[in-house]
């Protein structure tokens, strides 16, 4: 029975993977949002044993140099 957990919690993980390294962390209603407001700056979450603890954000993060870079 534990095999079928690690295969299990193998494949959670790994999935938990492709989505941190395609962006597509946030719900699509929050991503929404952001878009509505054109947010720009720093999200964090974080997460102790699957449960989030604490969340933020700083705006203005990027300067005009950086967005120059990423577009």
């Amino acid at each position: 029975m534990e095999h079928v957990s690690n295969a299990s919690s193998e494949t959670a993980f790994a999935e938990f993977r492709r989505k941190v390294q395609n962006s597509e962390l946030l719900a699509s209603g929050v991503s929404k949002l952001l878009r509505e407001i054109q947010f720009t700056g720093r999200l964090s979450v974080v997460v102790q044993n699957g449960v989030i603890l604490k969340s933020g954000y700083e705006e203005g993060y990027f300067t005009r140099r950086d967005e120059r870079r990423l577009t």
